[in-house]
């Protein structure tokens, strides 16, 4: 792909003229880092970390706030490792299967100048916020609703105590949900103003918030990781794919996002640019709907799974670069993981169930937005066919958001599901138990078998019980059918081969000094 000289100058003249005119002179000269542009198919409407945890803004939020421990995922090779280190806590110590004892570190400040304190982390994990019986948050008890109380000890120590024996606490003050906000900031503005102008600790903070258009982060010079490595970070919102991939070969974009796996070969023909890529910690989903015509019927619903073929999505969608999991159960579960499980495909047992229902031909409509999955109205359209060859009167309905996608009527929609944390509990039991979305919007009801096993598995600490319950919350889930996976997909994004940057198997663009440098 030929790349001209002179639009190039153009471009690189029109972004850096609005912020060179913003900065004196003199600081403008000294300050030789470069600002990085980055195009992506959505942007995030809030920057409040716990209530934006979509792929669109968990991407964004992860370099402008810090955890109080640190998942390495570059300790393994495929960019999803699970050990933890030390962050904003220096170290960690249980007192006993609830209680965890934190010590901070004591040279963190705030992008507003604060000094991080324990009263910070206390209000981040407060009852009220990310747990309790009405939290401001509403995803915060899949995460954190095993707490039952959170205590400043001094300024630089924590004490965390769950209702019950907790094995993975550690892990989740590492993972979504649980990154730090300024306590003095978010009580002055409230968590809608918070979400508009936040404060952390992270190594870059919000200049501008542009709905749709543009979200322009700078440097925190002051970050404890030490000074960032970019100026300045511009998150734009590109929806169309041609014009993301035309903007990097003309130099507009230093990196892209959501690219299919038909268009790395034509990246990699960039001159200067290249792709990189990886298999998400995240499934590609349907949700079913359990009330209304038709999908009331479980029958139905497995029907719906059964007709899908999905190696053929992934071969004819992914170039076989996608991954189909053994059922909502990964590798990554380490022990708990169930060897011997699959997403079963039988067309003829999809049409037997059809009949036993009574299916009468009753219209199901199959919900998709155009940009925030990447191929997903492609899949849509697949998946129609194969609904469509099993006797199902199936049809694609084209919506703009997820409020579209849930709304009255809803029947089948996309979604995905991340393994935020590497267990059971981190998975099937945050996206799917009382504190996920399709309980909470009434999409499944007949939930009291998944719900009492689920419970007993956030207790259980015997390897050999918690499997068990597990394989009990799966049996549930698959009979019960209120969804189904389709695929791992495989994220790629388009980088200029001068940046040195590794992506994370979750949507996490880590731009701290370790991940992020300039040849």
């Amino acid at each position: 792909m030929k790349i001209d000289p002179v639009r190039r100058r153009l471009v690189a003249s029109a972004l850096a003229a609005p912020f060179a005119a913003r900065l004196p002179h003199a600081f403008a000269q000294a300050d030789r880092r470069p600002v990085v542009n980055i195009a992506v198919a959505e942007l995030p409407p809030t920057l409040e970390p716990a209530n934006e945890l979509s792929n669109v803004g968990t991407r964004v939020t992860y370099s402008i706030f810090d955890t109080l421990i640190r998942r390495d995922f570059l300790g393994s090779p495929d960019g999803g490792g699970s050990a933890l280190k030390p962050h904003l806590a220096v170290s960690w110590e249980r007192r006993s299967p609830r209680e965890l004892i934190v010590r901070l570190r004591r040279d963190v400040k705030f992008h507003n100048g604060d000094t991080l304190s324990a009263d910070d982390v206390a209000f981040t994990f407060a009852e009220g916020r990310l747990w309790g019986a009405k939290p401001s948050i509403a995803e915060g008890p899949a995460y954190f609703g095993v707490l039952e109380s959170v205590t400043a000890l001094d300024a630089h120590t924590v004490r965390f105590v769950t209702r019950s024996a907790d094995v993975l606490l550690e892990q989740r003050l590492s993972s979504w949900a649980s990154w730090i906000v300024n306590k003095r900031a978010y009580e002055s503005l409230g968590m809608d103003g918070f979400g508009q102008a936040p404060v952390g600790t992270g190594p870059f903070r919000v200049r501008r918030l542009a709905r749709d258009q543009i979200i322009e982060l700078e440097a925190f010079d002051e970050y404890f990781m030490g000074r960032p490595t970019a100026r300045q970070v511009n998150f734009r919102a590109v929806p169309q794919l041609a014009t993301r991939l035309a903007g990097l070969a003309a130099g507009e974009f230093d990196m892209i996002t959501n690219v299919p796996p038909d268009q790395i070969a034509i990246i990699n023909r960039v001159r200067d640019a290249e792709a990189r890529s990886v298999v998400l910690a995240n499934s590609h989903m349907l949700t079913y709907n359990d009330k209304g015509p038709a999908m009331a019927d479980k029958r139905v619903r497995q029907a719906l799974s059964m007709a899908i073929d999905r190696k053929a999505l992934v071969d004819g969608l992914w170039l076989g670069q996608a991954v189909v999991p053994p059922s909502h159960n990964y590798p990554e579960f380490g022990d708990m993981f169930l060897q011997g499980r699959q997403l079963r495909h039988d067309p003829a047992e999809a049409r037997r169930l059809l009949r036993e229902a009574g299916y009468r031909g009753e219209p199901i409509v199959y919900r998709a937005a155009p940009h925030y999955y990447t191929r997903s109205l492609d899949a849509g359209q697949v998946v129609i066919e194969m609904w469509k060859a099993v006797g199902v009167n199936a049809s694609l309905q084209v919506v703009e958001n997820f409020t579209q996608m849930r709304a009255a009527g809803a029947q089948v929609g996309q979604w995905s599901n991340s393994t935020r944390l590497p267990d059971p509990l981190g998975a099937l039991w945050v996206s799917w138990g009382p504190a996920g979305i399709q309980q909470r919007i009434g999409q499944w009801t007949n939930v009291e078998a998944f719900n009492a096993a689920g419970a007993a598995l956030e207790a259980e600490t015997d390897l050999g019980k918690r499997r068990a319950l597990f394989a009990s919350m799966l049996d549930i889930w698959e009979d019960e059918c209120p969804g189904t996976i389709l695929y791992q997909p495989l994220e790629t994004y388009g980088v200029r081969k001068n940046i040195r940057w590794r992506p994370y198997t979750f949507f996490f663009m880590d731009l701290r000094p370790d991940n992020l440098s300039f040849a």
